[in-house]
């Protein structure tokens, strides 16, 4: 005995005529806020690009501080070379010229991290924005 299926009813919403909410509506901040999955993908690239960064960076300095006492160490005479009288070339490497290629390494690291935010800033926005040198978001020509 068993009851017959009640006939389906058609609901329908007073505002047929408003517009509905497309995917497109939804913006890329609230996915991340909401930690959706496309939120996770957005974080995930985000975050491997500042790891590549911070690898290339370590590598570059990691390079520069060891490279030069390992290089001084496996070529006893460079150390005790003299360009004048109490300035050795060893001083002058270790001394004088490792402090700009620091700052250099900072600035081109600085600049990046700042390349890497912005790209990312387009992309959560899905902005079109020129670049500063006026070509598209692409880096290619307008």
């Amino acid at each position: 005995m068993t009851s017959p299926t009640p006939p389906r009813v058609r609901i329908t919403s007073p505002r047929r005529d408003a517009a509905r909410r497309s995917a497109a509506v939804r913006p890329s901040t609230r996915e991340i806020d909401e930690d959706t999955g496309l939120g996770q993908v957005y974080m995930r690239t985000y975050l491997r690009g500042l790891r590549r960064l911070v690898a290339a960076a370590l590598a570059s300095l990691v390079t520069l501080l060891v490279g030069l006492p390992l290089a001084f160490a496996l070529v006893p005479g460079a150390a005790g070379l003299r360009l004048g009288p109490g300035v050795t070339v060893a001083w002058l490497l270790v001394g004088v010229v490792i402090y700009p290629a620091l700052w250099v390494l900072g600035r081109a690291y600085a600049r990046a991290v700042e390349r890497v935010e912005r790209d990312f800033a387009r992309t959560v926005a899905g902005d079109d924005l020129p670049d500063r040198d006026g070509s598209g978001p692409t880096g290619g020509a307008p």
